[in-house]
């Protein structure tokens, strides 16, 4: 009867000790302190803990935070999230997450960070150093003549990622405007002029419309693509591979019989009330015009066909479509009349193999001459800081192209006037503004370099190419 009673006591008295084992099982790690200390360009944030402890740390995608957590940890009460007097970080945060069983320690920076992490043990420690990203310039030549650079540019005002084409005037390459589609209406990524194996690199460049409609002045191989109502900045390519940038007007008239002359409204575009469009081969296979309209189709100098719209245009010809009272004026016209359409950029950009339009003007003859308001353009172009892409001229005749990343955490952009100062540090004796914003991409040696603020790319209309010089010409 003892031995039995002896028995359930040693068995009750066994199982309470392995109770207690259990329940005096260790706890979890805990953060029992934060200090931090900065050396040079070194924020240190040390952290230390109860016991040691298995950690993950990230960082968000634009660089300003450290995420660092704790697994099965958890944060000591008192402990408060700390502001930290410092150019590179600014506070470390404090989070339990009770249902996941972790920690989590925030260390929010001013500007992009990169860090190293590790622990020390007796104590227990894990330690973070945090380091600003320092300026990063990378020059490669892709090309006999062409340097790449890659250059990341800290800044009071925020860094900058900046891409910069530099072409000698000795290099075997030029640049070339090209239609993205190979005709006007209708828009591609900037990527697509790379199908054609002869360029080399790229950017974008005019302003568009979203059917693709050239806004600004565009000449392709002597012939005029698109035209332009208002003086604004252009850059000019002569057969000879010289170069201008300056601005330029377009003007164009038709002469039909009966003495009657008639200006053109513009190249390729939309046709509008009252309006003559000139239409050739780079528009697309027809008009695309309302039957509200009069067109006649011009080959060899003399009327071919005449319909409402949506006429074909031919390879060798083009087609004048004009609408309302301009219409009405030409309703004697007849197959075999004698039509000419005579246009000008004036003496100089006659002159010029290839012309591409887009402004404002940013540097002129050295100096900064920024036109935005003389060639008015509105706040969706002028305001504030954007991607931009930009061309610019140097003295002994290098071609500089420019690609500024904007509108995201590792690049802010920049406002046209520093644009326009920094073409000038560049070297450029004249420089213009092109087509900016979620359009502004570079693309060397089928590689996209810059980093487009839509996050991917945007269907754009046309592009400067850097092409053999025996092509362009």
């Amino acid at each position: 009867m003892f031995a039995k009673i002896r028995q359930i006591l040693l068995t009750a008295i066994c199982f309470c000790i392995l109770a207690q084992t259990v329940w005096a099982a260790p706890d979890s790690p805990v953060l029992q302190k934060v200090r931090h200390h900065a050396s040079g360009d070194t924020v240190r944030v040390v952290l230390d803990m109860s016991d040691p402890v298995s950690y993950t740390a990230t960082q968000q995608d634009d660089l300003f935070s450290v995420i660092v957590e704790l697994d099965k940890a958890t944060i000591q009460s008192g402990i408060q999230s700390q502001a930290i007097n410092d150019p590179a970080v600014s506070a470390v945060q404090f989070v339990n997450t009770v249902a996941d069983k972790k920690a989590q320690v925030v260390i929010d920076c001013r500007q992009p960070v990169t860090y190293k992490i590790f622990t020390l043990a007796n104590p227990h420690r894990i330690v973070i150093d945090i380091t600003t990203l320092k300026e990063k310039k990378i020059e490669q030549e892709i090309a006999s003549g062409i340097r790449y650079t890659s250059w990341y540019k800290p800044g009071k005002a925020g860094p900058l990622n900046i891409h910069i084409l530099d072409i000698s005037p000795q290099s075997d390459y030029t640049l070339e405007p090209m239609l993205v589609r190979q005709n006007v209406l209708g828009i591609d990524p900037l990527s697509h002029v790379l199908l054609r194996s002869e360029v080399l690199a790229a950017v974008n460049a005019s302003y568009f419309a979203p059917n693709g409609d050239i806004i600004g002045l565009l000449k392709m191989d002597d012939e005029v693509i698109s035209s332009t109502n208002l003086a604004r900045t252009a850059l000019g390519m002569a057969a000879d591979g010289k170069m201008l940038i300056d601005q330029v007007n377009y003007q164009g008239v038709a002469e039909f019989p009966g003495e009657i002359k008639l200006p053109l409204s513009g190249v390729n575009e939309s046709r509008g009330e009252n309006g003559l469009i000139l239409y050739n081969r780079f528009w697309g296979p027809t008009t695309n015009t309302n039957s509200y309209g009069l067109e006649c189709t011009i080959v060899a100098g003399a009327v071919a066909a005449i319909q409402p719209g949506n006429s074909t245009i031919p390879a060798n010809g083009y087609v004048l479509s004009a609408h309302g009272e301009t219409a009405q004026k030409l309703a004697g016209l007849k197959i075999g009349d004698s039509v000419q359409a005579l246009q000008t950029l004036g003496p100089v950009w006659d002159q010029t193999l290839h012309a591409i339009g887009a402004g404002p003007m940013l540097v002129k003859q050295g100096n900064v001459f920024v036109t935005t308001k003389l060639e008015e353009f509105g706040s969706d172009v002028a305001g504030g800081r954007a991607p931009r892409t930009a061309v610019g001229l140097t003295q002994d005749g290098r071609i500089l192209l420019v690609v500024v990343d904007g509108r995201q955490a590792l690049s802010k952009g920049m406002s046209l006037l520093e644009l326009a100062l920094f073409m000038r540090e560049l070297g450029a004796v004249n420089a213009m503004n092109l087509d900016g914003g979620g359009s502004s991409e570079m693309i060397v040696k089928g590689r996209i370099v810059n980093k487009p603020s839509d996050g991917k790319e945007r269907r754009v209309g046309n592009a400067l190419a850097v092409v053999p010089r025996k092509l362009a010409i």
